[in-house]
């Protein structure tokens, strides 16, 4: 079945915000998204993804390797010609091995003709892409702590079977699951860039919207894609844009200050919080087209950048939403 188009996707701007910010600095740290079933959560991750333009990579290469990496690990890269291949999107099952995600030895290779080998993972496949894990909050803690570890460095280095292999392996993490199935350790939550509440819509124009887009899309892939590709080539666009202006958005003292006032009026722990704030500001800054990050950009990412890096207090029990709101109405 055709992907839905992100533009398509009806609400959910946060999400499609969140997004927008990694697929402009993958550095960011990643998404999470944590919601109700049906809302829309692997749909517009597969639709970015499926939005991205190709990249160019090196022919028959596993890795998916672009000429940086080539100069980097010329070893797994190898220095084949370049061609263009679709942007990754990798899907975790929840059931996958250590070995299935960081790779390992090529058994079969090594049984037929004695010689060691390294057989790539998931990550290897998801290099300059997407990963996508849904329910993340029921894979096992040891398998999330080394995916975090690897989409920070951006490598992954395998060292078992009497194999050492260092491979690239920059993609975006994007999990998502439903609270009610459990909660991801505080410890690993923190980690992620980005954090996302997406709850099922509560009026019915809303609903009855998505009904109809879901339709026009079930009878007619090819039409309703067509419909949206306008408005597709401008998200494409835009992206593009941010991407190129990134590097040239400043952050003045002034926004730096508000962040780490707004991080210290939440109760935020550590100084990721800031860090992740000044990105995702940044990074918003860059999709519109400014050239400088102002109050607007920080207040739009405060609550993504910020929910999940709340402390517990036993003595208010509003959400972490409503708090953060308060910090904002305080600090701007």
């Amino acid at each position: 079945m055709a992907r839905f188009p992100f533009s398509a996707i009806v609400g959910q701007d946060e999400m499609k915000q969140a997004l927008l910010i990694a697929a402009v600095d993958p550095a960011i740290g990643g998404v999470m998204v944590f919601g109700d079933r049906g809302t829309g959560k692997s749909t517009a991750a597969r639709a970015l993804a499926g939005l991205m333009p190709p990249i160019s990579a090196a022919k028959d290469c596993v890795y998916g390797c672009s000429k940086e990496d080539q100069a980097r690990y010329p070893d797994v890269c190898g220095s084949g010609p370049m061609r263009k291949r679709a942007v990754p999107f990798v899907d975790l099952p929840l059931g996958a091995t250590e070995d299935r995600v960081l790779g390992a030895l090529d058994l079969e290779r090594a049984l037929r003709s004695g010689e060691k080998a390294f057989e790539p993972g998931l990550l290897a496949k998801a290099h300059r892409g997407f990963l996508y894990i849904d329910e993340i909050n029921l894979l096992e803690d040891h398998l999330v702590d080394l995916l975090l570890d690897v989409a920070a460095s951006g490598e992954n280095v395998v060292e078992r079977e009497g194999l050492s292999v260092r491979h690239p392996a920059r993609f975006v993490l994007i999990g998502s699951g439903n609270p009610e199935e459990g909660e991801l350790r505080p410890q690993l939550l923190d980690r992620f860039g980005l954090s996302v509440e997406v709850r099922t819509p509560g009026d019915i124009d809303t609903r009855v919207e998505i009904m109809r887009r879901c339709a026009r899309q079930e009878a007619d892939q090819q039409a309703f894609a067509d419909e949206w590709a306008d408005e597709e080539e401008a998200v494409l666009k835009r992206i593009d844009r941010g991407r190129k202006r990134l590097a040239k958005v400043d952050v003045p003292d002034a926004m730096l200050v508000k962040a780490a006032e707004l991080c210290m009026a939440v109760g935020a722990d550590g100084l990721r919080g800031e860090l992740t704030v000044m990105r995702a500001a940044r990074a918003v800054a860059a999709l519109e087209g400014a050239k400088k990050v102002g109050e607007a950009q920080l207040m739009a990412v405060a609550p993504s950048a910020l929910r999940h890096r709340l402390r517990r207090d036993v003595l208010d029990e509003t959400g972490s939403a409503a708090r953060i709101e308060r910090a904002i109405a305080e600090v701007f």
